[in-house]
């Protein structure tokens, strides 16, 4: 049972209430400048947030750290926000995900688990099991699981694919529930790229996990269990009322479509999902993108107020200014990256999106083909393996 009280914000209550996050990467780097101090405020924004709002359980859906190998002062860090999360009164359950090194940050994990703090980063595991006056919730972490390896580990074909290991892997908490039915919660660091419904799931994280279409896998295998924390897009997402990305607590690319960072406060009951809301943390260097020449953007008005934001400079000058960087600096000292688009480029970007667009995936290979053997064409023998390796990966979409 959890020692806290049950009166809230919200008046009296005695459900669990959860708080997902996901994506720290701790030890990550912003267009080359430093994260460190912009984290660990942010994160001690987050416990005061449990605090606040007397969260029972912190979810952590992978990616803990941005790199396998973290330096001492990241550990450090970790250290200090679990802590913090811990003294602010909410147990901890994280996994782990394809940045992570599983064996590193699971190391002593059964020890901390003693102390409230669990981390899973094996898969087939026992749930993490908590309790509050309505019973039991069953906490289950998917780490990051690459499917070749699993695949030649298991023996298994159909663990080929992410949405292959996906699906074992739900079977086995499906498995779980039916032994031991509660209400219960699943992280997974994954790329859910297609609902049930055939919607598409648009990406804003680097596409990492695995190549191509293999890494998709399908919001309809998460049937049959409360709430499912995802992790490894960047920017806040509902797919499902119950499966949602939190994204991660700052931004780390210009390619992360929501300005907001936070996470998702859920709150079970004694049926299961009661409520979802948002909580933001602070932003304190918004993303901008500038578009013109180096001298309109200079001297556009239009600008002001943005000189404190992390800016990409998109440059359409005909050729390329004198230190760029260095000017533009000038007007936003956070200005991280600057790309150079003649008008002449766009126009010929926007020409190949016209002339692929209504073409199959086979003319669109012979087509490149074409052009980058000098007119070459495509032989009896290079179309027929085009066309089979095209249905394999049309049928593992599917599938």
């Amino acid at each position: 049972m959890f020692s806290r009280g049950d009166v809230s914000s919200h008046g009296y209550r005695k459900d669990m209430r959860l708080l997902h996050t996901s994506d720290w990467h701790v030890g990550r780097t912003f267009h080359g400048f430093d994260t460190t101090e912009r984290l660990r405020k942010t994160l001690k924004e987050v416990a005061a947030l449990v605090g606040e709002h007397e969260v029972d359980v912190v979810l952590i859906a992978g990616d803990v750290f941005d790199l396998s190998t973290p330096a001492a002062h990241h550990f450090t860090l970790l250290t200090e926000a679990l802590q913090a999360i811990r003294d602010a009164g909410a147990i901890i359950v994280a996994t782990s995900g394809n940045h992570d090194s599983a064996a590193r940050l699971g190391f002593l994990a059964p020890l901390v688990a003693s102390s409230g703090t669990h981390i899973l980063t094996q898969w087939p595991a026992d749930p993490v099991v908590l309790e509050d006056e309505h019973g039991p919730v069953h906490f289950f972490g998917i780490p990051y699981l690459e499917p070749n390896a699993l695949r030649v580990d298991r023996d298994d074909p159909s663990l080929g694919t992410a949405d292959g290991t996906l699906r074992w892997a739900m079977d086995g908490v499906r498995s779980s529930l039916a032994t031991a039915p509660a209400r219960s919660v699943v992280l997974a660091h994954c790329f859910v790229g297609k609902t049930p419904t055939g919607e598409t799931i648009e990406d804003d994280a680097p596409r990492d996990i695995t190549v191509g279409g293999k890494s998709v896998v399908s919001t309809e295998h998460f049937s049959g269990v409360d709430y499912v924390a995802l992790g490894h897009i960047h920017s806040r997402q509902r797919l499902l009322d119950n499966v949602r990305y939190s994204g991660a607590p700052l931004h780390y690319s210009f390619g992360e479509r929501s300005p907001e960072r936070g996470g998702w406060l859920v709150d079970l009951d004694s049926n299961g999902l009661q409520n979802i809301e948002w909580l933001g943390v602070t932003v304190e260097r918004p993303l901008t993108t500038v578009t013109g020449s180096l001298d309109e953007l200079l001297a556009d008005e239009s600008l002001a107020g943005t000189e404190q934001h992390w800016v990409r400079a998109i440059l359409t000058d005909e050729r390329r200014p004198l230190e760029p960087m260095r000017r533009l600096r000038e007007r936003w000292p956070h200005c991280a990256h600057v790309e150079l688009r003649p008008p002449e480029t766009a126009a010929a970007q926007r020409s190949y999106r016209e002339r692929v667009q209504r073409r199959t995936d086979l003319e669109v290979v012979e087509g490149f083909l074409h052009d980058v053997r000098q007119h070459e064409p495509m032989s009896t023998i290079e179309r027929g393996i085009v066309t089979e390796t095209i249905a394999l990966l049309q049928q593992e979409a599917k599938a």
